[in-house]
């Protein structure tokens, strides 16, 4: 693995950092938050016009610029690092994959152009709290985590000349403004259960989608109810949708871990400038030992969790699997740097002017939607097999 950055990655970083911080500052981002979209639709066309992100990790063939999940990766490290609001985890990194890998030809010439254009947003909808095990990040992707019937979720049934979906899918990333749903839903009945994926466009004549009250706010979430919906089915129906939701997952903590690996960067640069301003019995409180050592072990933190999200990145084009430990260690590194940073803010970084809480609620957020923490190392466990028992004895590791 070559550990420095090309010269078109560092300006993608650079480009976009720039961007974001003339465009996304914390006025900007509280305005976008309260615009019934959740994110600024201006903001969005410049990163889809002016930086190709949504089309980033695409094929050329279908308008992309054709870089690999690395460049998508370090975009979205920018991204956490202003906490941006904006359909791309949602477009780019969950459903669009999923087009490419299970689409048809007419499928994807249809819809991956329009996504990397950035007219066309889409959303994944699971049901239930069944994202991170859809994924495969907490656990084995293959079980009857789609519900249907009796179980909740949502039901697919054969109509004329297609299909037919009827059922309720919570907390669906930017599901209230997505033009298009790609939708998990049970088919088959008892005896020929299955997980099958379909597309719905977001105004389809029977759904009805509702924005959320979510934790953090800058991940705007829908309640989305199918009402006997026409449905077209992604792909063809023998298509193994485990496996493709799984390939799609490991990138998607790759990227993940990058956002969170910038968004504690963030939070650590704040707090650090911050205690080099306040005072207290007449010295800057940045001075005290104290202060410094809670401040460095942060920063080790932060860089540990910003090499294993490099290399989870890289790794996605040499078919080793290593995005959900990633993901737990940036995750981990984000909720200590914003634990830290609302602690030494003092009494300022409890309030609710102040942008300290929305990298905790960052935190605490995505380890509802993707782990927790502990449930992602425990499945990269069992997937390598450390604790497995030979005969009597445990294979100790």
């Amino acid at each position: 693995m070559d550990a420095s950055f090309t010269p078109e990655q560092d300006e993608i970083r650079r480009t976009l950092r720039e961007l974001l911080h003339s465009r996304c500052g914390p006025r900007e981002l509280r305005a976008a938050l309260d615009t019934p979209a959740g994110h600024d639709p201006a903001l969005w066309t410049d990163l889809a016009g002016r930086l190709g992100l949504p089309g980033l990790a695409l094929s050329e063939a279908y308008g992309g610029v054709g870089c690999s999940a690395t460049e998508l990766a370090l975009a979205c490290e920018e991204t956490g690092r202003a906490l941006a609001p904006s359909p791309l985890l949602a477009t780019a990194v969950l459903a669009a994959p999923l087009i490419g890998s299970l689409g048809t030809e007419a499928q994807r010439a249809d819809l991956l152009p329009r996504i990397a254009a950035g007219t066309l947003t889409a959303a994944l909808a699971v049901p239930g709290p069944a994202l991170a095990t859809a994924l495969a990040l907490t656990g084995p992707g293959d079980g009857d985590w789609a519900g249907g019937g009796r179980a909740g979720g949502v039901q697919a049934r054969r109509a004329a000349g297609g299909w037919r979906l009827y059922g309720q899918v919570d907390q669906v990333l930017d599901g209230h403004s997505a033009g298009l749903l790609v939708v998990a839903a049970h088919a088959g009945g008892f005896a020929r259960s299955r997980t099958l994926l379909f597309l719905v466009p977001g105004d389809a004549v029977g759904v009805v989608r509702v924005r959320q009250t979510a934790l953090d706010a800058t991940r705007p979430q829908a309640r989305v109810q199918l009402r006997d919906v026409e449905a077209e089915l992604l792909g063809e129906e023998g298509a193994d949708v485990p496996a493709a939701l799984s390939r799609t997952g490991d990138v998607a903590a790759a990227v993940l871990a990058c956002e969170a690996v910038g968004a504690a960067d963030r939070a650590l640069e704040r707090t650090v400038e911050y205690v080099k301003q306040r005072e207290q019995f007449g010295r800057a409180i940045g001075s005290f030992q104290a202060v410094k050592h809670r401040l460095a072990d942060v920063y080790v933190g932060v860089q540990a969790a910003r090499s294993a999200a490099y290399y989870a990145a890289w790794a996605v084009a040499h078919g080793e699997r290593v995005g959900g430990l990633a993901l737990a260690q940036a995750l981990e590194a984000l909720r200590t740097a914003s634990a830290e940073g609302i602690q030494l803010h003092g009494g300022i970084g409890f309030t609710w002017e102040h942008e300290a809480h929305l990298y905790f609620k960052r935190a605490a957020g995505d380890e509802l939607l993707f782990g927790p923490v502990h449930r992602l190392r425990a499945y990269a466990a069992d997937t390598a097999r450390l604790f497995e028992t030979s005969g009597a004895r445990e294979v100790a590791v």
